[in-house]
């Protein structure tokens, strides 16, 4: 993946700085190859440098504490100038095999920022574009507390996901088995390899020592198990949690001026 230290298209970039840390930058890149592996779109990416010195014209200095704790790698996605929103009725003129995996996808990297709420969908001339996933593969905070079941459990959510009708349709088992042979283990490895080792060395992660290759090594292991049939995941959807964070965008977001 390129750096741009002076990106011409404008991005949107998720800053290391932030509440989640490089834990949301690694979730972004590893479900933005495993969408793609799907036939899924996501925004084009970009490794982005943040010098020391950036300027902002932040009266009350949040945005510049945010930018000097930030300094070094961060992640962008291309600015989707002829993209908007997601609107209820959007959801009628995507297809059916679009839908299932998406729905297959977020369950999969036990992505919960999917709702009818919260969409983190965008709709462009080519069709729709997902976007915002720095909330999956929460396991990564806690390696400690992750065990040989972990990845077979379904995980949790908050709301229901939009498109959770997909799963009882008769052609949902189907979807699930077609889904899961586009996985491999070399193409997590390849998904794991793309992420750099200074964001999985940031991450606290409890116990875990920081070393990039035993932690792209542990991801693979996780998400290799979790796709082992019968995969819970597909047969019966998350639990839902309770959580005060419903639609609220991320403060981790600095978008283009």
């Amino acid at each position: 993946m390129r750096i741009a230290e002076h990106p011409r298209e404008p991005f949107v970039v998720k800053l290391r700085g932030a509440a989640q840390g490089t834990g949301a930058l690694v979730a972004e890149m590893v479900a933005a190859s495993l969408a793609g592996e799907l036939g899924l779109r996501v925004p084009p990416s970009a490794l982005v440098h943040v010098p020391a010195d950036l300027p902002t014209d932040d009266p009350d200095d949040e945005l510049a504490d945010l930018l000097r704790a930030s300094v070094g790698l961060n992640l962008g996605f291309a600015f989707l100038s002829e993209g908007r929103a997601f609107v209820a009725g959007d959801a009628e003129t995507i297809p059916l095999e679009t839908r299932a995996a998406t729905l297959w996808l977020d369950r999969f990297i036990l992505n919960p920022d999917r709702t009818r709420r919260n969409p983190n969908l965008m709709i462009d001339r080519e069709g729709v574009v997902l976007i915002d996933h720095g909330a999956a593969l929460r396991f990564q905070y806690d390696w400690s507390r992750v065990t040989e079941e972990s990845p077979r459990q379904v995980g949790e959510s908050y709301e229901p996901h939009l498109f959770d009708t997909g799963a009882a349709d008769e052609s949902w088992r189907e979807s699930d088995e077609r889904f899961a042979a586009r996985f491999s283990r070399g193409v997590l490895e390849a998904a794991l390899a793309r992420v750099p080792d200074d964001f999985l060395r940031s991450i606290p992660a409890g116990s875990d020592p920081a070393d990039p290759v035993r932690r792209r090594a542990a991801y693979v292991a996780f998400l290799w198990k979790r796709l082992k049939a019968p995969r819970a995941f597909a047969i019966e959807p998350p639990r839902f949690a309770a959580s005060a964070r419903r639609g609220v965008p991320p403060p981790w977001v600095l978008a283009p001026r």
